[in-house]
């Protein structure tokens, strides 16, 4: 882990502290300015999963094997409606 306290948190830490930002405000024990501040923290953290987990995303490749035996890599994104449409 980094030294700098600025640099993004791994992902299953983001994720407990999300957690746990969630926790605190259902639990019903803050302050409003408190709630305000664990929300707040919340959403930064939830930015920073979703650009984690596209980020991520973006590098996970399929090799997929040609009819003719060679390979290429394909990006694992949803197929989009249209292609569907034109099979």
């Amino acid at each position: 882990m980094s030294d700098n306290p600025n640099s993004p948190l791994p992902f299953e830490q983001a994720m407990e502290q999300l957690e746990d930002c969630v926790s605190r405000l259902e639990s019903g024990q803050l302050t409003l300015e408190e709630a305000l501040e664990v929300f707040e923290r919340g959403v930064t953290t939830s930015k920073n999963c979703a650009q984690m987990l596209n980020q991520f995303r973006k590098r996970v490749q399929v090799l997929v094997e040609k009819a003719e035996g060679e390979f290429q890599l394909d990006f694992l994104d949803p197929p989009d409606e249209n292609d569907l449409e034109e099979e």
